[in-house]
């Protein structure tokens, strides 16, 4: 059938299966906003900013398993796209982003709102188009989701012009796509694999290290059948929080610098690291000469540039974690015992216990910690948590009891401040029936705070819990812990009224003080069933611990703080 450029966009999101696409108009993309007002293909969701578009799609992905889609126009409506893009990008989530850009005929010559998209965005996509021809605009919009959501996910970017989003071709939709420089392994090779399972029943220390790349290859549950049927401890990154329950007896906890004593520990002892779409991140790692110095390494995952990048690899497997997975289990089976590493097992439950993640409870000032517990003893699996960045996403990372995968929806590699309002309500709009929570601090819920009005126009009942000490707390931990206490540009003791803010958007909010304060007021907000705002007053010393120091050992942690 013909179609100008902008029916063939609403047709190629249709048939993707695109149920919500997040934008901001603008007079590159009036064409395509046009055909949006037109059809009813999908949901289209205004935000207020164009970071916040991304971000929103970004949270719909990471909760759905699905492409996020966010249509924003050119020049400064695409920059403002770049923060959100190089989230995506470094935490490999699957995106299309479509940008509005000048006519052909005036690329190049500095017209008005225009800006090198497709220059600017390369480095921070998987990979990005310039659409130079409306014949080529079917092609690349299939190619797009394609390569967005097959081997290691990742942003995908459009630019495309303004006369070619209205000009008329025939729209000829791909049903398949075949890349000749890019064609995804996913069954991973039978040798190394049969390598890798000789290694894992010859160890006496083996650990299962569990990255982002396990949840986004589904594999969580052929993940749990390994661990049950070894009896291999694990550990989670930031990233993959939820891949086993907080409550799995072989669950360690988190790993990495704001890891548990005992994760850490395991990582630094272990003779055997079973690495499952993890990158070797510096926060995980810390000290890499020092890094898991005792264990050879398998390393499965399905980017084969991530295998051998940072720490060498003895048995490196390209391939879907699932896939492979499922080639390894009756392997081990086979001639398997759990019982070699019972020793292991038994001295790791002694650092379990030896230096379990704690806190000193008070009355006032409400300790942080205190809030994820209760949080998570009211909610559990039912919500939906977001985060920002700072110490309140690292409190949420040890204290939240996750209990599947894709409920922990937080900015890892980039660590973007402003990400947790609107990561929620695009994780909202995924699952309508469960509750959505963004859990911020009072330096991160500012940088994108007119999301509140979008949650207030579209009814998208995010439940804000800030918890406010009146400073940007993780920097004031560096700077009372390498500092000298000098606290330079940390202080936030003059912040809004947070309360009458949300209320002037809307929604409810409320100021928490004491523990029956936020129960109440928690049960309030959601029954509200309006954006919402818990203004969460915590002690404003309270630090991240365990800690390792940027630089140092894995097993050098920082326990308690003493000046």
């Amino acid at each position: 059938m013909r179609l100008n450029g902008s029916e063939m966009v609403m047709h190629a999101l249709k048939n993707e299966d695109v149920k919500v696409v997040f934008g901001y108009p603008g007079g590159a993309a009036l064409n395509l906003y046009d055909e949006i007002y037109k059809q009813n293909f999908f949901e289209h969701i205004l935000t207020r900013h164009e970071q916040a578009a991304v971000h929103a799609a970004d949270g719909y992905a990471r909760a759905s398993g699905k492409v996020g889609v966010a249509i924003v126009t050119s020049g400064p409506g695409f920059t403002n796209t770049i923060t959100g893009i190089a989230t995506a990008y470094m935490d490999s989530i699957p995106l299309v982003i479509i940008s509005g850009q000048v006519p052909t005929s005036l690329i190049g010559t500095d017209a008005f709102q225009e800006i090198d998209a497709v220059g600017i965005s390369r480095p921070c996509t998987k990979h990005n188009y310039l659409v130079k021809s409306i014949e080529e605009l079917p092609r690349i919009l299939k190619e797009a989701f394609y390569i967005a959501r097959s081997g290691r996910p990742g942003p995908v970017h459009i630019d495309l012009p303004k006369d070619i989003s209205a000009t008329i071709g025939e729209f000829d939709y791909p049903n398949e796509i075949k890349l000749q420089t890019y064609k995804p392994t996913y069954k991973g090779n039978l040798r190394q694999i049969k390598k890798a399972a000789e290694a894992i029943k010859s160890a006496k220390k083996p650990l299962l290290y569990l990255g982002g790349g396990a949840i986004a290859s589904e594999s969580a549950e052929t993940i749990k059948e390994l661990c049950e049927t070894t009896q291999i401890p694990a550990i989670e990154t930031l990233m993959a929080r939820g891949i086993l329950s907080h409550n799995h007896p072989n669950l360690l906890g988190m790993v990495g610098m704001h890891g548990s004593y005992v994760a850490n520990m395991a990582m630094s002892e272990a003779d055997l690291l079973i690495a499952l779409g993890a990158r070797f991140d510096d926060r995980v790692t810390g000290k890499l000469s020092e890094f898991a110095k005792y264990a050879q390494i398998i390393h499965i995952d399905i980017d084969p540039s991530s295998i051998s990048k940072i720490v060498n690899a003895n048995y490196p497997i390209v391939g879907n974690i699932k896939s492979v997975l499922e080639e390894l289990l009756p392997l081990l089976r086979e001639g398997y015992n759990p019982k070699t590493t019972l020793s292991w097992r038994e001295q790791l439950e002694r650092y379990r216990k030896l230096h379990p993640l704690s806190y000193q409870d008070s009355i006032t000032p409400l300790k942080p910690q205190w809030v994820l517990e209760k949080l998570g003893e009211m909610l559990g699996d039912s919500a939906l948590i977001s985060t920002d960045v700072g110490q309140h996403q690292m409190w949420t990372a040890q204290f939240y009891p996750f209990s599947k995968p894709r409920q922990f929806i937080t900015s890892g590699g980039l660590g973007t401040m402003g990400f947790g309002l609107p990561a929620a309500m695009g994780a909202k709009k995924a699952f309508p029936d469960k509750i959505s929570i963004n859990i911020s601090g009072d330096g991160s819920i500012l940088m994108n705070i007119q999301e509140l009005m979008t949650c207030s126009v579209y009814k998208i009942p995010v439940v804000n819990i800030v918890l406010n000490n009146n400073y940007l707390g993780m920097v004031r931990q560096w700077q009372t812990f390498f500092y000298e206490n000098r606290y330079s540009e940390t202080n936030l003791e003059q912040q809004p009224d947070f309360v009458k803010l949300v209320e002037s958007f809307g929604g409810y909010g409320k100021v928490c003080y004491t523990k029956d304060d936020f129960t109440n007021a928690l049960q309030e907000a959601i029954v509200s069933n309006k954006p919402s705002f818990l203004d969460v007053r915590i002690d404003r010393m309270e630090n991240v611990l365990p800690m390792v120091p940027t630089g140092g050992a894995l097993f050098n942690m920082m326990l308690e703080y003493k000046e």
